[in-house]
């Protein structure tokens, strides 16, 4: 240890104690809290205070000799702080550890009391030293205490006093709310790297997000300091604070944490003028009482000015650095143009070149504006989105969703784990600085837009005439076409709030004159209140085919408003599966995106139809998830067989009337149909609910069963073809009828896009930063070779009727199924409003082939092959790989290898083809 010590200048024994010598109340606690409380024993000696700190750094084997030799004699009181927690024991193991030294070594004079902090990455800051130690104070001593949580159910907290600023003279702290994906976090580690390599300052960073993908919250904490920063907290008073997304203003408390005289910046396209309707009270008054300095920036317009599009961070990164003063800006500005050649230069000098621009023009849109002194008091201003919702939207997601879930108490929490589904129609974030407005008059009512769109946020609307006598003012509709809506009202309806302003929509519209065009957020607020309206108009209930495009879309989709990123490529096909089989399925969802954007607490994008009917959810690992979703057919295949048995003895009594024999026998014949059961089954139910027989009671309380479910198993690439390949294989290979859905991204693009066997030739990913040298799995050619596994190779964009029917028909088939879906993603280095032409490209170019392998044709004599490409355009094949960043990157770093690996990629691809054209022969 003491040669640890000399190489690092840091000092380690086994045990070591910091604080006053004298010190009558220890803590005695290990890990990075142990920073913190020092940190804070620091700040509240040097008020007058006798405090100390034992620092376990060698846990087990525990030596008593040494603990207590880092004990002051005049120790009078300990409080042995454990982050974690042991039911059934009479004490957590620091504190049990520590209770039996004291008493082995004779130290009974000393009062041990022993708490819990930092579960579930609870906080742990200065305040809540200051209150462990206030514990110690004399009278009676909590002990088996918590801090840090609001405990209401078993009263184990600490109660916490005035805030406690702990931190030494000299530090900055500064918060950055930011949009996920609008480069925010980037441009704070770069201003970290400017700042650490270029001053003799200490610099530390810490990026909170939220659950969602691109488009979420993202709060980054950054402290700068003269002395070593032991601060292992987040920001809790800043001296800058700057929120980079308007809409965040109602949304979230920002100001509160604003140190006294501390600096606000906003990115708002406001005026001076407007603030005082745009901010709401609570803000204005705080900034008013801090006497804060106020500055704004119109960020997204200069963005737009120097061909940034939404990337507003290198303009953010300019204004604090000019605002924040923690180092000379002209100064700054030379290390930031350095810091964004060094990060963009793979991507070509012309995104450099925007960087430099965007941070050239930034300060001269910087504005200060004036904080009347008449703020202070006032009681008006914006309001957040107001939506009647669910109490527990209310009482519990709410708070969460305004980063204040540490506030709640702990009877917020259900105690049985129940969460209510259909929760993220309620959240409203209004995170799109554009959205879609309908043109009514050039629409052709295909319904391409609102199969594409990734959030739900677009739907076709059919009204009968009685139901449009409620309809809001300005709820313009047009006559519907199709036979299924004859003498209906047609809409298509967007939601404002909800949208996240990708334009996908708008660019697969088939009209001459686009039905849709991109209007900022703001000049569509008429449209929350026709939302509203839409969502009150009864589902259609005259569909017989829904295998098209528009009568599919005619359906509610049973998974919107997820957290994915704007124009994710994945999505769209969870929600078409969820609009063709939503009200029966049973999902098993593997790690990765679609668990987050599936299953990410405070909210539940799965949601139900006005029958309160929707999908069954669950996630597992990547390693087991296949198998999981196996162990859900197994039970319901088991459960249905007992069902079955009780249906036809039904059927057989004597004691039943012809009537209920004839609907018990019909419901036997089609139990393995998904809508014809489901009809059957309700006329079944019709005749026996209410009967006394032991018989019918046992059927109908199976009546969920009656309906055949739809059992789906979701994942990404790096489940399919990787991680869990040896599952789904297992799973393909018992020939049992269970859905199998691929979202191949090529890339595992959860965890930051690392590359997998979907991964093709020259793609550069993690783990392939030069290029990937072998080619992409053929995950379905590997399952026709079972002869029984349906299987289908599909792409939105390219041919969503193709799609449909491939949907259509590996859930109709009575076996394994395995749907593999193109998806584009944000890791590919392209943009996503134009994900869907995209796959179009991908497909056309011959990189992506469409096929259908259905063994039920065999079983008729017919070819079960079928080619859904066409001849690939190959002339444009280079030309496509070469336009995604994921490629272009390659050729870019190291131009002669990417030109062999490229020409491979494309012989793989070409190969491949005519491997299907010969099977399709």
């Amino acid at each position: 240890m003491e040669k640890i010590s000399k190489l690092t200048g840091r000092e380690y024994k086994l045990f070591n104690y910091v604080g006053a010598p004298d010190a009558e109340k220890v803590i005695i606690a290990m890990g990075s809290g142990c920073e913190t409380i020092e940190e804070t024993i620091n700040y509240l000696n040097s008020k007058g205070e006798k405090l100390g700190l034992v620092k376990v750094h060698l846990y087990r084997p525990f030596s008593t000799k040494h603990l207590m030799a880092a004990i002051p004699a005049t120790c009078k009181k300990i409080a042995v702080l454990d982050r974690t927690k042991e039911p059934g024991c009479l004490g957590e193991p620091l504190y049990a550890d520590v209770c039996t030294a004291l008493m082995e070594e004779g130290r009974t004079d000393i009062e041990v009391v022993g708490g819990r902090y930092g579960l579930g990455s609870k906080e742990f800051n200065p305040t809540m030293v200051k209150a462990v130690y206030d514990n110690l104070n004399d009278g009676a001593m909590k002990n088996h205490f918590t801090v840090g949580i609001n405990d209401d159910v078993t009263f184990t907290s600490l109660p916490l006093g005035e805030q406690v600023i702990a931190a030494p003279a000299g530090t900055v702290s500064c918060m950055f709310y930011g949009l996920g994906s609008d480069g925010t976090v980037g441009a704070n580690k770069n201003s970290i790297k400017i700042i650490g390599d270029h001053t003799d300052m200490y610099a530390q960073g810490y990026f909170s997000y939220d659950s969602k993908k691109s488009g979420g919250i993202t709060v980054s904490h950054l402290r700068f300091g003269k002395t070593p920063i032991q601060s292992t907290y987040l920001i809790d008073a800043a001296d800058f604070v700057a929120c980079h997304k308007s809409s965040y203003v109602t949304q979230y408390d920002m100001a509160s944490k604003l140190k006294e005289g501390g600096v606000f910046l906003l990115n708002s396209p406001w005026t001076a003028e407007e603030m005082n309707d745009r901010l709401p009270a609570k803000m204005k008054q705080q900034l008013a009482k801090k006497h804060a300095k106020f500055f704004n920036v119109d960020a997204t317009k200069l963005a737009l000015q120097v061909g940034m599009g939404n990337r507003i961070n290198t303009i953010m990164q300019a204004a604090f650095f000019k605002l924040a003063d923690v180092i000379p800006y002209e100064q700054a500005d030379e290390y930031m143009k350095a810091y964004a050649k060094k990060a963009y230069g793979k991507k070509g000098d012309a995104v450099v070149q925007k960087n430099w621009d965007a941070i050239d023009i930034a300060i001269s849109g910087l504005v200060e504006i004036p904080v009347p002194a008449e703020w202070a008091d006032c009681t008006t201003g914006a309001e957040p989105v107001k939506v009647e919702a669910t109490e527990y939207f209310n009482e519990f997601v709410a708070p969460c969703l305004a980063q204040e879930g540490d506030n709640l108490p702990v009877s917020a929490l259900s105690a049985n784990g129940f969460v209510p589904t259909g929760t993220t129609k309620f959240e409203k974030r209004g995170i799109a600085v554009t959205v879609p407005e309908w043109l009514a008059d050039k629409c052709v009512q295909c319904g391409n837009c609102a199969l594409v769109c990734p959030h739900a946020c677009i739907r076709p609307i059919y009204a009968s005439e009685e139901v449009m006598k409620n309809a809001p003012e300005g709820y313009v509709t047009k006559n519907a076409t199709g036979k299924e809506f004859a003498g209906m009202q047609y809409r298509m309806q967007v939601s404002p709030l909800d949208c996240t302003g990708c334009g996908n929509c708008v660019e697969v519209c088939p009209a001459k004159e686009k039905a849709l065009v991109m209007q900022p957020l703001d000049s569509q607020k008429a449209e929350e209140a026709n939302w509203a309206f839409a969502m009150t108009v009864p589902e259609v209930q005259t569909i017989e085919n829904v295998a098209t495009v528009k009568n599919s879309q005619a359906l509610k989709p049973l998974f919107e408003f997820s957290g994915a990123c704007a124009g994710c490529g994945e999505t769209p096909y969870v929600k078409l599966v969820t609009q063709l089989f939503g009200d029966r399925m049973i999902v098993a969802n593997a790690t990765g995106c679609s668990s987050i954007y599936g299953g990410s607490a405070p909210t539940c994008p799965y949601t139900t139809n006005e029958d309160g009917h929707g999908p069954a959810w669950a996630n597992s690992l990547f390693e087991d998830n296949a198998e999981f979703g196996f162990g859900m057919n197994l039970a319901i295949n088991q459960r249905r067989a007992k069902l079955a048995d009780n249906v036809a003895a039904l059927a057989a009594s004597e004691k039943a009337s012809d009537e209920v024999k004839a609907a018990a026998n019909k419901w036997l014949e089609v139990k393995e149909e998904g809508k014809a059961s489901k009809i059957a089954g309700k006329e079944l139910l019709a005749l026996i609910e209410g009967c006394d027989c032991d018989l019918c009671k046992a059927i109908v309380a199976d009546k969920d069963l009656l309906t055949k479910k739809s059992i789906w198993i979701f994942g990404g690439d790096g489940w399919a073809y990787d991680i869990g390949y040896g599952g789904v294989d297992h799973v393909l290979a018992q020939n049992e009828d269970v859905n199998i859905l691929v979202l191949d991204t090529e890339v595992y693009s959860n965890t930051g896009g690392q590359s997998s066997k979907s991964t093709p030739t020259g793609s550069v990913a993690k783990f392939a930063a030069a290029g990937k040298r072998t080619k992409k799995k053929d995950l379905g050619m590997m399952a026709m070779s079972y002869g029984y596994v349906y299987v289908a190779q599909v792409a939105m964009g390219a041919n969503p009727a193709q799609l449909i029917k491939a949907m259509v028909e590996a859930e109709a088939y009575h076996g394994p199924s395995l749907v593999i879906a193109y998806a584009p993603c944000i890791n590919h280095g392209i943009n996503m409003g134009h994900a869907q032409a995209e796959i179009k490209k991908a497909v056309e170019c011959g990189y992506w082939n469409l096929y259908r392998y259905n063994p039920a044709l065999a079983d008729e004599g017919k070819n079960p092959f079928t080619l859904d490409s066409k001849e690939p355009n190959a002339a444009e094949y280079q030309n496509f790989i070469k336009s995604e960043n994921r490629y272009a990157s390659l050729a870019k770093m190291f131009p002669e290898v990417a030109a062999g690996l490229f020409q491979q990629n494309e012989e793989d691809a070409m190969n491949r083809y005519l491997r299907y054209k010969g099977l399709a022969e």
